[in-house]
């Protein structure tokens, strides 16, 4: 029996490195947000200061590893062989979890999956514990830590409203300070700020998170004998004000005598306070349970007792975490950090989210979004009748950016001042909560500190509100989505344990290694897709020529795309199967998205153009009109087909079929000849080509037209296929009709040029 729980504790020890590794991959955006948001530091530095932080964080989360042990249930409710397979649901739960959510590309809380899990768990083997002992409902409170587990769950619920609030506040009253002229403001309020922003670093991060270390408990004499809390304690009026002294006299020399940008300073050292906390406050998420479970094995073994009579009450003392089990910890994440491809994609919603500039929406709008949009501006119009209309012009500069401009790929995202806000502040609040040991989320923090910031530094305008409301939304909703599906999942697993032990094991584990090698396939399937994404439809040069060049880029793009949607259309008609067609769909559906950015970049394209390139605005909008039309004919032939299989009727006959078939070779040479001539624009002659197939592809379109008129006539008898062909042509034709009006139009700039 002692080789099968060890054998657990191997598991567990696997799914522990298998869940730090899904976990960072999820939490990186807590702490890399804001520095990659703002690019003051290459990312390489990014990456280096926040390893440091997470190595700094890891040795010091001992005290949390308590959490994990007996915050959320009572150890002494339970023996050995339940305890044990308790955790081993957990970490198989986690595991499944965090992956999905990685799959999906949402951020998602690795404590509240946790402290979730760990309930549902515990609760379902107490429920199978009181059936057993023939006892009700009632005696659930003996073995749940009701009043521990209430105050975790309040506080990281509190911790949405607080983290807003407090980030909203803070950049609202900062923004009223330094405007966006931060880098013209004096030496001394700048050293002020940067002294009030660093001592709250290192106060909080340094001095209290040493609360949470095996070091806590040494006594100085150079302290009087005084532990370092007992110092801190005794004396914190005293070691706060030293600290805001010093670093605000260490940051006006550094700003006064080195011309060094202590906003960049602040992005640096926040980055690292932020991994740390993140390290310290969030490590039991991954290895606190395979810790308790090594714990508990060490104890049972050591008492003699078969693992059914053994009281876990031992788990309510104190006990250390080993040292080396958190250095290696700390170097598993480390390692994901830097490798890990997932952790820059969940980084891009939080970016999305807080772009000061107009950005794609990945968010759609929606009646709860429109409603919370109205009633805040209802509410912001009455705030605004306690202000005289001077006092309100002057407020409103202080929050317009000294240039507008469009936020073109590899531009800051937002500036140094809202990243300084949202570091510090989402510091301060994770290592307080770390201080007390309360399981506060860290992404919940550092997310929604960000939103905060966001709202009171106007980035959600009126162009872009709904959406970030959206956005914001779905993201909490997915919230409370992991704390329902972590506490049913974790239920069910230990229940199957219960009844199957070694068994429902191996199944557990082949399901998770499967899915976990499925995931992984796909998300280099999905890579590969996002390095064809990243070639989107743009246009952003300011002269004449470049925008003719980019132009030539762009066409070139949606001639490959959409003859990829027509001919997904037709493998559908010609084989009678809807898979094809929804694939069509949706890549029709991204291109008239990607067209639609075109539209939205409209106004800062017509901006950033130089006096003498003017004349390509109303070049650039007839592209922007044909480009649409081009799309609407792709979004119909998509839907006509899809309706028609969706509905059952009829196959189109093969005689059709092989006409559309047909014409979608005689398409496809022209569509790789359009390519072609917009791939090698110089050469006008390849433009003429295509041009000169214009005729030819008419003629065969109007043919099948007259081929079917014929077939109605005497051997057709499906009036929907009759219907649908009909369509498909007509509309074919006019798709045809667009394409050729693009090589047309630019045809005709190129060759004046």
């Amino acid at each position: 029996m002692d080789d099968f729980y060890v054998l657990i504790l191997i598991l567990l020890a696997l799914l522990a490195v298998g869940d730090l590794i899904v976990g960072v991959s999820n939490d990186a955006v807590n702490f890399l947000n804001s520095a990659i948001g703002s690019k003051v530091l290459s990312y390489r530095s990014i990456l280096i200061l926040a390893s440091l932080g997470i190595a700094f964080g890891a040795l010091s989360s001992s005290g949390m590893m308590e959490v994990a042990r007996k915050g959320i249930f009572n150890p002494s409710a339970f023996f050995f062989d339940e305890i044990i397979f308790i955790f081993m649901a957990v970490m198989m739960t986690d595991i499944l979890l965090l992956d999905f959510f990685n799959t999906l590309g949402l951020p998602t809380s690795t404590t509240v999956s946790i402290v979730f899990e760990l309930l549902g768990a515990a609760v379902v083997m107490a429920i199978i514990k009181i059936i057993e002992n023939g006892g009700t409902l009632v005696e659930l409170s003996n073995y749940i830590n009701t009043s521990k587990a209430s105050q975790i769950v309040l506080g990281i619920l509190l911790s949405i409203v607080i983290a807003f609030t407090v980030g909203a506040l803070s950049q609202w009253i900062s923004r009223i300070i330094y405007s966006y002229q931060y880098d013209s403001k004096s030496p001394s309020l700048n050293s002020l700020f940067g002294g009030i922003a660093l001592a709250a670093i290192f106060n909080f991060i340094l001095i209290k998170g040493i609360k949470s270390t095996p070091y806590s408990s040494i006594e100085f004499d150079f302290l009087s004998g005084l532990t370092m809390n007992g110092f801190i304690e005794s004396n914190g009026l005293v070691v706060n004000l030293s600290s805001f002294l010093f670093w605000s006299l260490l940051s006006y020399l550094i700003i006064r005598f080195f011309k060094v940008d202590i906003f960049k300073i602040i992005i640096g050292v926040g980055t690292f306070a932020l991994a740390l906390a993140f390290a310290g406050n969030d490590l039991v998420n991954f290895i606190g349970v395979p810790i308790a479970a090594f714990q508990s094995y060490e104890a049972w073994v050591n008492s003699g007792l078969s693992a059914s009579e053994f009281n876990m009450g031992v788990l309510s003392e104190k006990v250390a975490t080993p040292t080396l089990f958190l250095l290696l910890s700390g170097v598993v994440m480390i390692l994901t950090l830097i490798f890990s491809s997932k952790a820059k994609k969940v980084v891009k919603t939080s970016l999305d989210l807080s772009n000061q500039y107009e950005t794609r929406e990945r968010f759609k709008a929606n009646a709860l979004s429109r409603f919370l949009v109205r009633f805040f501006i209802s509410v912001n119009k009455v705030f605004q009748k306690l202000f005289t209309e001077k006092q309100l012009l002057d407020l409103n500069k202080r929050f317009v950016p000294g240039t507008q401009k469009k936020n073109r790929k590899g531009s800051p995202a937002f500036d140094k001042l809202r990243a300084s806000i949202n570091l510090v502040i989402a510091a301060i609040l994770i290592a307080l909560a770390t201080s007390y040991k309360l399981p506060l989320s860290t992404t919940y923090v550092a997310f929604m500190v960000a939103m905060g910031t966001s709202l009171a530094d106007r980035a959600w305008g009126s162009d872009s509100a709904v959406f970030r409301v959206s956005g914001v939304l779905n993201v909490i909703g997915g919230w409370f989505l992991t704390a329902l599906s972590a506490f049913t999942v974790g239920g069910i697993i230990v229940y199957l344990l219960h009844i199957g032990g070694a068994q429902v094991i191996a199944v557990i584990i082949f399901i998770i290694l499967l899915l976990i090698g499925k995931n992984y396939i796909q998300h280099k399937k999905d890579n590969k897709a996002v390095l064809e994404e990243e070639m989107a439809l743009i246009v952003e040069s300011n002269s004449f020529q470049g925008v003719i060049e980019e132009t030539g880029t762009t066409l070139e793009r949606v001639m490959a795309k959409s003859f990829d949607v027509f001919s997904l259309i037709i493998t559908g008609l010609a084989t009678n199967e809807i898979k094809s067609l929804e694939s069509a769909h949706k890549k029709s559906k991204k291109l008239a998205d990607e067209i639609e950015d075109l539209d939205n970049q409209l106004f800062y394209f017509i901006r950033n153009l130089e006096e003498s390139s003017l004349a390509a605005s109303n070049f650039y909008i007839e592209l922007l009109q044909y480009l649409h039309d081009l799309s609407e004919d792709l979004s119909f032939l998509t839907t006509i087909s899809y309706n028609h299989l969706n509905n059952n009727h009829r196959k189109l006959k093969l005689a059709q079929i092989k006409e559309l078939m047909f014409i979608e070779n005689n398409l496809k040479s022209i569509f790789k000849e359009a390519r072609e001539a917009f791939k090698h624009q110089q050469n006008i002659s390849e433009f003429l080509d295509v041009l000169a197939e214009k005729d030819k592809i008419f003629k065969l379109i109007d043919d099948k037209i007259n081929m079917q008129i014929e077939r109605t006539r005497t051997e057709e008898t499906s009036p929907r296929s009759t219907a649908l062909y009909f369509n498909f042509l007509i509309r074919t034709k006019e798709l045809i009709t667009h394409k050729f009006e693009l090589v047309e139009k630019y045809y005709t700039v190129v060759k004046k040029l």
